[in-house]
C-alpha cells in the first residue's frame, strides 16, 4: 500500500531549519524512520549518579580500520567499567551502530537511531562527510559527537559547537607537508584528493599553508567519492602532462591505494616523481602490516601522527596483541594497531573522565521532547523517541576541561579547542617496508628526532620513486605540445643586443645567444618560440613588456630588459648576464695646458693645508731640538730662518740640521713618510695631466645636472625617465625622449642654447656601443644606478632558477665573456689615449696622514714639556726659591721669565752650572764645620781652667 505523507512547515522553526537543503534532508529522514523509531529510553535514576550511563558508537566497524577500532573502544569501555575509581560506580552501556560507508542520508537514519536511546554522547562518525551531516542534528538534540577520525579542519568552526575532535584535525597536517615542500625547496604541487567535504577542504587547508611558505597548489585533480578506474586513470594523465611533479594524495583508505595503483600503471612511480601521501596510507599500513601493497607505494612519503613512548603505551601493546589474536585466529588477517586504535581508546577515557566531573558537580543526566519535533511529524510520525539532552552543554563543557595522559600521549584541549602538541612522523616506503625519515610539531617544525628531544632542524636521506637517493627536482616541462611564448622587443637600434633577420622570424644578438646558450646547458629541453614585441618603428616599453607575462600573453621575455624595483613586483629575473647602470654622457673638448699646470694636481684646500704642516712641523722639530743641538741656536733671525729651512727642504730631503734628541727623530721620521705620500701622489697626477690628452665638460655628473635647468635627453621606452622623475626629483618638463642614436647625439651636439640638450642618460651598454664612434662625446661622472639585464618570466617560474644556474656556469667557463666580445668588442675612440679631466687631489684623501702627524707631534711636545718641568725643578727651583726669600717677593712673572730663560738655555750649561753649585756648597758646608770646632774645643779649655781655680 502506497505511503501518502502530509506536512506543513510550522511558522516557528528556527533559522537554521529554514535553509532548504537540510530540511529537505531532515524531513525525508524523519519520515522514513517514523514508523521505525520508538521511544526505547532507560527510566533515570533520581540520584546524582545513574547505575548506567548511555553513549553510543556511530563508525564503519566492517572495514579493517573499523574492526580495530571497535576493538579499542569496547576494551576502554571494559576498563572504565571495572575501575571504580573513574565513574565512582556507574557503569557505561555502549550501544554500536554500523556507519554506512560515508553516506550521508543513511548516516542520519543510523545516527537517530543511536540518540533514540537516550544516549549523552555519541564517538563517530568515521568521515567528516557523515560528521558535516549528522552534526546538525547533534545541535538540535545537544548531543556531544567525539570523533578521531573526521579531522576536516572546518568542523572545529563555532557552527558546530556539538562536533568534538578528539585527535589531530587535518590543518596541521598539512602544515606539515608545507614544511616539506619548502625544505626541499620545491615550489609547485599537484592535489590529488576526493571531491567531498574532507577533501576539499583539507586542500583548501593545504593552498594556504603553502601560500605562507611562497609555495602553491598548480593543479588540482579532484575525484568523485565512487571514482572509477577510469577516472583516476583520466585525472592521472592530466597529471602527467603538467609541469609539477610534486604530487600530493588526500583521499581515504578505500580510494587511497587505487590512485598509486594507476599511477604505477601508468609509469607514474618511477624517477622524477614525489608522491606525499596523507595520513591514511600510514594508517593502512599499520593495521595490515609493512609490506602491504609495497610495489604500489615505493618511495612515496607518508605522515603517522606521532604518539610518545610511555608505560601506559607499551602496557596497552601488550594488552592490543591479546586482544587481536582471536580476531585474526578467526578471520585469518592480522589487525596491526595505528593512531586511531589510540585515540579510539582515550575517547572513551575522556568521555569518562568528562562524566565524572560532571557528576561531582551535582548535575543529573535530563532528556526533555521538542514539540516542534511533533509539529514537524503531525499524527503520522512518531517522534517522541528523540529527545533533548538538558545538560549538554554542561557535558561538552568538562570534555573540553579534560587534562589526562592517555596511552596517546597529553590529551588536553587549546582555547581553540584542538588539542595539544600535534606531531607527526614522516615515514618513506622502502623496499620490503617503511622507515621513519623525520617529525614535524607545531612549535619544533621539522626534526630529525622526536621534538621532546629538540633535534636541529634536518631529515634522513629519503629513497625517492625510482629507486634513487637523488633529490627530484619537482618539475618538468609538460609533454603537452604547447610552446613556451617568449617575447622579444623589437628595438629601433643598438641591433648588436637584440635584432629580427628581415624575412625570417629568427632573432639574434648578443642577448639572444646569451639566452640560447643557457638552455642548451638545461638538463632537459625546453620548447618555446619567440614572439616579436613592438612595431618596429619606436622603441618598446620593456615594463609593458614585463606586464604582459602577468597577463598570459608571454610565457617570458628575453632581451634587454633592466631588472629595476617597479619590474621585479611583477616578475621573476634570472641572474644578472650584464652589468648595465645608468650613467651621463655630455660633449667634452680638450683641455689646453697652462703656465699654472704644475698647480693643479692639488686644490687651494690641499696647497694651505700642507704648507702650514711644513711650517708646524719645521716648528715643533725646533723647540725639541733648541736646547741640545747648537745647529738650533743662535740669534732669533738666524733661529726663523733655520725653522722655514728646516720646514719646507724637508720636501725634497735635503735638510742640512741634524737631528740629535729622540723625540725630534721621531716626530721627523713620520713627517718625512708623509713627505713621501704627498710627492708620489702629486708626481703622479702632474704627470698623468702633462702626458695625457685631457678632455673637460661643465657637467660633472647627475650632480651637475640636478643644480642647472638645461634639458636632459633620455632614450625613449626606458626606465631611466620615471627614475630620474620619481626616485632623483627632475623635473619632468626638463626630460626630452631621443628616439635614435643619430637623433641622440645631433641633439648633445647642438647644447641646450641652440634646442639641444645639455646631456643624455641611458644604460651603460647602450653608452660603450653609442660612444664607440662619437669621440667628441663621453661618459662624465659615476654611473648613479646599479643594475644589470635578465630573463623575465613568470613569479615563483622553475625556469628561472635554472636559467640562472645555467648563466653563473657560463661566467665560469667563459662562455659569457666569448660571446660578450664576438657582439661587442668594437670601440674605436678608446685608443686615442684620451680621458677626461682628471679631478684635483683633495685633502680628504690625505687627512689621516695629517691626523697621525699631529698626534706624534703632539705627543712629542707634551713628553719635552714634562721632561723640561722635572729638570727645572731639580736643576733650578733651590736657586729660585732662595732669590725670592731674599728680594721678598715671590711673583709669578718673575718665575715665568726664570722659567723661560731657564728652556732658552742650553741643556749641557745649565747641568755645568748645577754641577759648579754643588761643588760650591759642597766647599761651604766643609769650612763651616771647621770653625765649629776650633770654637769647641776654646770652649772645652775655658771650662778647665775656671774648674782648676776652683
Amino acid at each position: 500500500m502506497p505511503l501518502v505523507f502530509n506536512f506543513r512547515f510550522p511558522l516557528s522553526l528556527p533559522l537554521y531549519a529554514t535553509q532548504p537543503t537540510m530540511i529537505g534532508v531532515w524531513l525525508l529522514a524523519l519520515m522514513v524512520l517514523s514508523n521505525g523509531l520508538s521511544s526505547n529510553g532507560e527510566s533515570m535514576h533520581n540520584s546524582t549518579r545513574p547505575e548506567f550511563v548511555n553513549i553510543g558508537a556511530l563508525f564503519s566497524f566492517n572495514t579493517t580500520v573499523g574492526r580495530t577500532v571497535k576493538i579499542a573502544i569496547e576494551a576502554a569501555v571494559k576498563d572504565v567499567n571495572s575501575d571504580p575509581n573513574i565513574l565512582g560506580g556507574t557503569k557505561l552501556r555502549l550501544s554500536l551502530q554500523e556507519d554506512s560507508k560515508y553516506r550521508g542520508f543513511l548516516s542520519i537514519a543510523e545516527v537517530l537511531q543511536v540518540m533514540a536511546r537516550h544516549t549523552v554522547a555519541i564517538i563517530g562518525p568515521h568521515s567528516s562527510v557523515t560528521a558535516h551531516v549528522i552534526t546538525h542534528i547533534a545541535n538540535e538534540l545537544q548531543v556531544p559527537l567525539l570523533s578521531f577520525s573526521a579531522l576536516d579542519p572546518t568542523l572545529s568552526s563555532l557552527q558546530f559547537p556539538f562536533f568534538i575532535r578528539t585527535c589531530h584535525s587535518d590543518l596541521y597536517e598539512m602544515a606539515a607537508i608545507a614544511d616539506l615542500v619548502d625544505y626541499y625547496g620545491w615550489k609547485d604541487v599537484i592535489a590529488v584528493y576526493i571531491d567531498d567535504d574532507n577533501g576539499r577542504n583539507g586542500i583548501s587547508a593545504l593552498g594556504d599553508k603553502l601560500a605562507e611558505k611562497r609555495c602553491r597548489i598548480s593543479y588540482k585533480a579532484p575525484l568523485s567519492p565512487e571514482a572509477t578506474t577510469e577516472e583516476i586513470t583520466n585525472q592521472l594523465v592530466q597529471v602527467a602532462l603538467a609541469e609539477s611533479r610534486i604530487i600530493v594524495v588526500h583521499a581515504n583508505t578505500m580510494k587511497g591505494l587505487k590512485v598509486f595503483s594507476v599511477a604505477k600503471n601508468l609509469g607514474m612511480m618511477g624517477t622524477g616523481y614525489v608522491w606525499i601521501a596523507t595520513a591514511f596510507l600510514s594508517a593502512l599500513l599499520d593495521v595490515n602490516g609493512p609490506s602491504y601493497a609495497m610495489d604500489e607505494i615505493q618511495g612515496v612519503l607518508t605522515f603517522r601522527i606521532y604518539t610518545p613512548d610511555s608505560e601506559l603505551k607499551r602496557r596497552f601493546i601488550t594488552k592490543w596483541k591479546n586482544l587481536t589474536s582471536a580476531n585474526a585466529a578467526n578471520a585469518n588477517v592480522p589487525l596491526g594497531m595505528n593512531f586511531l586504535v589510540l585515540y579510539a581508546y582515550d575517547t572513551v577515557y575522556a568521555l569518562a573522565h568528562a562524566l565524572n566531573a560532571f557528576f561531582k558537580q551535582g548535575n543529573q543526566i535530563t532528556f526533555s521532547n521538542d514539540s516542534r519535533l511533533s509539529l514537524v511529524g503531525g499524527d503520522n510520525l512518531n517522534l517522541d523517541a528523540l529527545n533533548i539532552f538538558n545538560e549538554g552543554y554542561l557535558l561538552r563543557r568538562n570534555i573540553y576541561q579534560v587534562n589526562m595522559t592517555g596511552v596517546s600521549g597529553s590529551f588536553k584541549y587549546t582555547p581553540d579547542r584542538d588539542l595539544v602538541n600535534p606531531t607527526y612522523e614522516i615515514v618513506n616506503v622502502a623496499g620490503t617496508g617503511t622507515r621513519k625519515i623525520g617529525y614535524w610539531s607545531n612549535y619544533s617544525g621539522l626534526s630529525l628526532g622526536p621534538p621532546e628531544a629538540l633535534y636541529k632542524k634536518l631529515l634522513l636521506p629519503v629513497i625517492w620513486p625510482g629507486d634513487t637517493d637523488q633529490k627530484p627536482r619537482g618539475w618538468v616541462f609538460p609533454n603537452n605540445g604547447r610552446l613556451l611564448k617568449i617575447g622579444v622587443p623589437k628595438s629601433v637600434y643598438y641591433r648588436e643586443f637584440v635584432s629580427q633577420v628581415k624575412g625570417s622570424d629568427t632573432f639574434q644578438g648578443f642577448c639572444i645567444d646569451v639566452f640560447l646558450s643557457a638552455v642548451n646547458l638545461l638538463p632537459y629541453a625546453v620548447p618555446f618560440k619567440f614572439i616579436p614585441y613592438g612595431d618596429g618603428k619606436n622603441n618598446p616599453s620593456m615594463t609593458e613588456l614585463v606586464r604582459l607575462i602577468t597577463t598570459g600573453e608571454f610565457d617570458g621575455a628575453v632581451g634587454d630588459i633592466a631588472i629595476t624595483t617597479e619590474r621585479t613586483k611583477l616578475v621573476d629575473f634570472t641572474q644578472p648576464y650584464i652589468e648595465s647602470g645608468l650613467v651621463v654622457v655630455a660633449p667634452v673638448r680638450k683641455s689646453d695646458s697652462s703656465a699654472l699646470a704644475f698647480l693643479a694636481p692639488f686644490t687651494p684646500k690641499m696647497w694651505c693645508v700642507t704648507a702650514i704642516f711644513f711650517i708646524l712641523v719645521g716648528a715643533v722639530v725646533w723647540i725639541l731640538e733648541h736646547r741640545v743641538n747648537d745647529e738650533f741656536r743662535g740669534p732669533p733671525k738666524k733661529q726663523v730662518v733655520t725653522i722655514l729651512w728646516f720646514s719646507f727642504s724637508t720636501m725634497f730631503f735635503s735638510h742640512r740640521e741634524n737631528t740629535v734628541s729622540t723625540l725630534g727623530r721621531i716626530v721627523l721620521i713620520i713627517w718625512l713618510f708623509v713627505v713621501l705620500i704627498i710627492n708620489s701622489s702629486y708626481t703622479a697626477s702632474l704627470t698623468s695631466i702633462l702626458t695625457v690628452q685631457q678632455l673637460s665638460s661643465p657637467i660633472k655628473g647627475i650632480e651637475s645636472l640636478l643644480n642647472n635647468k638645461d634639458p636632459i635627453g633620455y632614450t625613449q621606452g626606458s626606465f631611466a625617465r620615471n627614475y630620474l622623475v620619481q626616485d632623483i626629483g627632475i623635473d619632468e618638463a626638463r626630460l626630452v625622449p631621443l628616439k635614435s642614436t643619430e637623433e641622440a647625439a645631433t641633439a648633445l651636439r647642438k647644447g641646450p642654447q641652440n634646442g639641444g640638450v645639455a646631456a643624455y642618460i641611458d644604460e651603460r651598454a647602450y653608452m660603450d656601443i653609442f660612444l664607440s664612434s662619437r669621440c667628441d662625446l663621453s661618459v662624465v661622472g659615476q654611473e648613479f644606478t646599479r643594475n644589470g639585464w635578465g630573463f623575465a618570466f613568470p613569479r615563483d617560474s622553475p625556469l628561472a632558477v635554472d636559467l640562472s644556474t645555467a648563466i653563473l656556469q657560463m661566467t665560469d667557463n667563459g662562455d659569457l665573456q666569448r660571446i660578450h666580445d664576438k657582439w661587442l668588442l668594437s670601440s674605436a675612440c678608446l685608443s686615442q689615449g684620451a680621458k677626461l679631466e682628471v679631478e684635483r687631489l683633495q685633502l680628504k684623501s690625505f687627512w689621516g696622514l695629517y691626523v697621525i702627524c699631529s698626534f706624534a707631534c703632539l705627543l712629542a711636545l707634551f713628553i719635552y714639556f714634562i721632561q723640561v718641568l722635572r729638570q727645572y725643578h731639580k736643576h733650578y727651583s733651590g736657586d729660585t726659591e732662595s732669590t725670592d726669600q731674599n728680594s721678598g717677593s715671590g711673583s709669578g712673572s718673575s718665575r715665568l721669565k726664570t722659567f723661560l730663560s731657564f728652556v732658552d738655555e742650553k741643556e749641557e750649561t745649565v747641568r755645568n752650572r748645577s754641577k759648579r753649585r754643588k761643588m760650591e756648597r759642597i766647599s761651604y758646608r766643609s769650612s763651616e764645620g771647621a770653625s765649629s770646632i776650633n770654637s769647641n774645643k776654646g770652649y772645652a779649655s775655658y771650662r778647665s781652667e775656671s774648674a782648676s781655680e776652683v
